[in-house]
């Protein structure tokens, strides 16, 4: 009881996520009477992962591409792909968010990149400013679904599964998840008349996408190395990095060697706020298994004769109450260490459990009162918090209803995955 409230107090207290974890685990190790010098190396020992090697890489490309012109690129590609349909900039939005999640492998880079472009754009042709910042903001959480996936990464670790086969999975979800915003961005355009676009000439069309094409390489780079074979997914992440860094200061010229150094130290605290984070869910991972809490819960769970259902449904109830109160990846590494133990006892696949844990983490970016795409959207868009959280309600729902879709039918996730690796 001592650890649950020292954990409780120092969540509502405000402490740092990486110490409520750390703190409480070595208290509870200790109580144990676990030795400290075992667990220390049993967490070195973890961290001394070639693929975790990839997050600071992935990182570090999503830093380069936010600020290299490799947004606005794709923006100006895909503005040519919607024709004149009503709504057709909403639309530019969902593809382009698309398309850059499938090279950045980050929610919060993705709707940064495009909603500094997109919003202005927006509202200068008259749409609702909260509109705006709905399909912004919903649009890019896919920058965790579609892969390259840092959250993935981070979950393949912890759960000692293969990234590429999470890659896979999250591809099917990504584009249903697309398609869904996509559709009520048409009806909702339709349905308040947003304006359509300009006709645009056959030269405009060429140039634009012409343009693009070194954005549109980001993806062959990552994907196709992984899955050709060519690379394993720490180099793939180190080639877009480098690629994006090459793209933005060769082809769009958006970067200067004077930025480099404050862009890499940009990457570098960003990565050591995950890394830190991930050491201290390990140890509170450790303290899990060792006390036999996770098999103790697991047990329970049989005694209560719950089916697989039951359990999902009681496990997205608990991540989206998390989600609201935590940043995302500190939902990801507090439920892991409980949850996955109990994979087995309800005959739920890991990598099919990793789509649903991965859509609950794009949820908390939407839910306030701690949603970080919600902050991010009110400070682009210049309205109040209540306007944002009005905007992403409908998408947020549509997030909820894919979730249900993709605990509902297993293979959404695994069929790809399935084909192609076996």
């Amino acid at each position: 009881m001592g650890g649950i409230a020292m954990f409780g107090g120092m969540l509502v207290l405000g402490f740092p996520i990486y110490l409520v974890l750390g703190v409480t685990a070595f208290f509870l190790l200790a109580m144990t009477g676990t030795p400290m010098v075992s667990v220390a190396q049993k967490i070195v020992d973890e961290l001394n992962s070639q693929t975790l090697l990839a997050v600071p890489f992935f990182v570090a490309a999503a830093v380069f591409m936010e600020r290299g012109g490799i947004a606005s690129a794709l923006i100006d590609a895909t503005s040519t792909w919607v024709g004149r349909v009503r709504g057709g900039l909403g639309i530019v939005c969902v593809l382009a968010c698309t398309i850059f999640a499938a090279m950045c492998g980050s929610s919060v880079a993705t709707a940064l990149a495009m909603g500094t472009i997109l919003v202005p754009s927006m509202l200068k042709l008259n749409y609702d400013r909260h509109f705006a910042a709905g399909v912004v903001g919903a649009s890019g959480t896919l920058g965790i679904l579609i892969p390259p996936s840092l959250a993935m990464v981070v979950y393949g670790v912890l759960a000692d599964e293969s990234v590429p086969r999470l890659f896979l999975a999250g591809v099917v979800p990504g584009l249903l998840q697309a398609a869904l915003i996509g559709a009520w961005v048409l009806y909702y355009s339709h349905r308040k008349g947003y304006p359509r676009p300009e006709p645009i000439s056959g030269a405009e069309f060429r140039r634009k996408n012409l343009g693009a094409l070194p954005a549109f390489a980001m993806p062959a780079i990552v994907l196709g190395g992984i899955y050709g074979g060519l690379t394993t997914v720490t180099e793939a992440a180190a080639l877009s990095a480098v690629a994006a860094l090459v793209i933005s200061m060769g082809f769009y010229k958006r970067i200067g060697p004077s930025d480099i150094l404050p862009l890499l130290a940009q990457a570098a605290r960003n990565s050591a706020a995950i890394m830190i984070i991930i050491v201290m869910a390990l140890a509170f991972g450790h303290y899990v298994t060792e006390s036999g809490m996770a098999a103790a819960v697991a047990s329970q769970m049989r005694a209560w004769d719950l089916q697989p259902w039951h359990f999902l449904v009681l496990v997205n109830l608990l991540l989206f109450a998390l989600g609201m109160f935590l940043e995302v990846f500190s939902v990801l590494l507090i439920a892991l260490p409980v949850l996955l133990p109990m994979l087995d006892t309800f005959g739920i696949d890991p990598i099919h459990f990793g789509m649903i844990i991965v859509i609950n983490m794009e949820l908390a970016l939407l839910t306030p009162p701690v949603g970080l795409n919600l902050f991010i959207l009110a400070s682009i868009t210049k309205a109040p918090l209540t306007e944002v959280i009005r905007g992403i309600t409908p998408f947020a729902i549509l997030l909820l209803i894919l979730l249900i879709i993709i605990m509902a039918f297993p293979q959404l996730s695994l069929w790809l995955p399935n084909l192609l690796l076996g």
